[in-house]
């Protein structure tokens, strides 16, 4: 089986930014447990793999430690280096198949943009154990529909969201796994911040995160009556994206540099 690697840092223009994914291109579908393996020995927080299918490409998603349905920065990674490389023709879309179902890219004026579906959330109680996890109480929190079992968490500033220290350890083994903390910017510049916790999924902390935009688009949307949002995920790396909603469909925006390229023997 014919396999290069690479890693990508998504959702920056600048290398050592943003979020680090890997991309395996293969000639025919791995088997789960080699891509279980690669992912692991990649120890990023996402490793896509890419191969043929009858009309589109196959896309999927693993971290370290699970499978994952749905990766905004590793579909970033993926159509990057297909048009870098050539595999796909910049004037082209890209329809991915993943276990989210069809997955679209496009080339535009430097940006890539990707055509995810839109979460709807639905507000639940804020436990007194949310609050021990996280150390500072929430405005609101919220349960998404995305399949994934995100929780969000709506905080009064940015100043909250940059001072969470959350128990990983306990956030591991509770309701709120999978964390989206959101507030409005402190910066002029976005519309909101956000950061992302997963260590359900061994990730604590996502450094930027493209799939959570399907669930705070629509979110923001019902905020604010916005369709179009500049936001960023104020992880130690940091990230930028731009989203759009499109109806029951987001689109996200970002850039990508690509780090190395490697050539696998197993």
């Amino acid at each position: 089986m014919a396999r290069n690697i690479y890693q990508i840092d998504a959702f920056t223009s600048q290398p050592f930014y943003g979020n680090p994914a890997a991309v395996c291109i293969t000639d025919k579908k791995p088997s789960a447990r080699l891509m279980q393996n690669i992912a692991m020995e990649m120890n990023l927080s996402e490793t896509a793999f890419i191969y043929p299918g009858e009309s589109c490409y196959m896309i999927r998603f693993y971290t370290p430690e699970s499978e994952v349905p749905l990766c905004g920065h590793a579909t970033l990674s993926s159509a990057h280096i297909m048009y870098e490389t050539g595999i796909a023709d910049k004037r082209q879309e890209i329809v991915f198949l993943s276990k989210s179902g069809k997955l679209r890219a496009r080339f535009e004026k430097g940006w890539i943009v990707l055509n995810f579906p839109s979460f709807k959330v639905t507000p639940v109680s804020i436990p007194e154990q949310f609050i021990r996890i996280t150390g500072i109480k929430p405005e609101e929190l919220y349960h998404s529909d995305s399949g994934h079992g995100w929780t969000l968490a709506l905080y009064k500033n940015e100043d909250e969201i940059r001072n969470l220290k959350p128990d990983f350890k306990a956030m591991k083994n509770s309701d709120f796994a999978d964390l989206i903390v959101t507030s409005p910017s402190s910066d002029p510049l976005f519309d909101f911040c956000v950061r992302c916790f997963a260590p359900a999924v061994g990730i604590n902390e996502d450094p930027v995160t493209g799939s959570a935009q399907c669930i705070l688009v629509p979110f923001w949307h019902n905020k604010t009556g916005k369709i179009e949002f500049l936001s960023k995920q104020v992880s130690k790396r940091s990230g930028i994206l731009k989203s759009f909603l499109r109806g029951n469909r987001v689109e996200i925006s970002g850039q990508a540099r690509t780090i190395f390229k490697a050539e696998m023997f197993v």
